[in-house]
C-alpha cells in the first residue's frame, strides 16, 4: 500500500511539474515578445491584464478554441502523433535535470546524459513526421532541413560533452553538478561550452539557425499545415526546448544549483539554478533580435567544417591534459 501511495505521489508531482513547465514556456513567449519590443523601440503586448501579463493565457485560450482543421491529403495518424512526440520528449527530458540539492526526479541515473541525447533524437522524429505527414512541398522541405540540421549539430553537441564526462568521470547529471562545487566547467571547458551552446541554438531552431521554419522561403516550414492546438504543441515544444537547453547548459557548465548559501538550503540552490537558466533564455531572445538568418549552405558548412573539428580538438586536448595531469 505504501509503495502505491509513493507512486501516486510521484505521478502527481510529475504532472504538476509538467503543468508548471508548460506555463513557464508560455511566459517565455510573452517575455520574448516584450524584450523584442523593447529592443526594437515599440510597445509589444500590453492589453491583456496589467502590463500584458495575461497575454500568454489569452493566446493559449485562443488556440484551444480554434478549429483544428485536418487537411484531406495528410497522413492522419502521423499528423496527429507528431506534435505529441515533440512535447512528450521534451517534458520527459526535464525529469533528468537536477534542479537543486536533493531536488530532482531521475537525475541520479548513471546514464542520464545519454538519455537526454536519445530523447533529443526522438524529438527530431516528431518534427520530421509532422512535415512529412503533411504531404506539402513546404513542410517536406522543412522536415528534410530539420533532419539534416539535427544530424550535423547533434554530432557536435555530443562530442562537446565528452570533455565534461572525462573530467567528472560520470554520465550522471547529479555527479557532474557535484564536481563543479569548486570550479565550474565553463572555466575548465570554455571551448566545449562554446560548441555546446552554438549546437544548442541549432538544435532548438533559433536564429540564426532557424532554417527549418524560414518564413521567407518555406511559409512556416514543417508546421505550415498545422493550426489550433496541434500548432500550439509544436510552438510549446520549441520554447520548452529553449528552456531545456538553457537548463542543461547551467547543469553542465555553470555549476548547476551551486552558488552562495546553496549548500545549506535546497531552495536557495533552486533559485540560483533558475537565475542562471533565465539569463541563458534571455540570451536566446537577445540573439533573435540581433543576428540575421544564415544561408542554408553556410549553416551546414559551419557545422561540419568549423564546429565539429573544434569539438574534436577540445576532446583531444582534454584527454591529453588529463593524461599529463594524472
Amino acid at each position: 500500500m505504501s509503495e502505491i501511495l509513493i507512486w501516486v505521489g510521484v505521478i502527481i508531482g510529475m504532472v504538476i511539474t509538467s503543468l508548471v513547465l508548460i506555463l513557464v514556456s508560455g511566459y517565455v513567449v510573452f517575455a520574448e515578445r516584450r524584450v523584442l519590443a523593447l529592443l526594437q523601440d515599440r510597445y509589444g503586448p500590453n492589453r491583456a491584464g496589467p502590463f500584458g501579463m495575461l497575454q500568454a493565457l489569452a493566446d493559449a485560450l485562443k488556440l484551444m478554441t480554434k478549429e483544428s482543421f485536418l487537411p484531406g491529403f495528410v497522413d492522419r495518424k502521423l499528423y496527429k502523433l507528431a506534435p505529441v512526440i515533440v512535447v512528450v520528449t521534451v517534458l520527459t527530458s526535464f525529469a533528468l535535470v537536477p534542479w537543486s540539492k536533493n531536488f530532482y526526479w531521475a537525475s541520479d541515473f548513471n546514464v542520464g546524459l545519454l538519455l537526454i541525447l536519445g530523447l533529443s533524437s526522438l524529438h527530431a522524429y516528431g518534427v520530421f513526421l509532422g512535415g512529412w505527414s503533411s504531404s506539402s512541398k513546404y513542410t517536406v522541405l522543412g522536415s528534410i532541413r530539420t533532419i539534416a540540421q539535427l544530424i550535423s549539430y547533434e554530432l557536435s553537441l555530443g562530442i562537446s560533452l565528452l570533455g565534461v564526462v572525462m573530467i567528472s568521470g560520470s554520465f550522471s547529471l547529479s555527479e557532474i553538478v557535484n564536481h563543479q562545487s569548486s570550479w565550474w566547467f565553463i572555466v575548465l571547458q570554455p571551448i566545449g561550452f562554446l560548441v555546446f551552446f552554438i549546437a544548442g541554438i541549432a538544435e532548438t531552431h533559433r536564429l540564426p539557425f532557424d532554417m527549418p521554419e524560414a518564413e521567407n522561403e518555406l511559409t512556416a516550414g514543417f508546421n505550415t499545415e498545422y493550426g489550433g492546438m496541434p500548432f500550439a504543441m509544436f510552438f510549446l515544444g520549441e520554447y520548452l526546448g529553449v528552456v531545456l537547453v538553457s537548463a542543461l547548459t547551467t547543469t553542465l557548465y555553470l555549476g548547476g544549483w551551486h552558488g552562495p548559501w546553496a549548500e545549506s538550503s535546497p531552495i536557495v540552490g533552486f533559485i540560483w539554478f533558475c537565475i542562471k537558466t533565465l539569463l541563458l533564455v534571455f540570451f536566446y531572445i537577445w540573439m533573435r533580435a540581433s543576428v540575421p538568418r544564415t544561408r542554408w549552405d553556410q549553416l551546414m558548412s559551419f557545422g561540419w567544417k568549423f564546429l565539429l573539428p573544434l569539438g574534436i580538438a577540445n576532446t583531444i586536448i582534454t584527454a591529453a591534459v588529463g593524461l599529463i595531469w594524472m
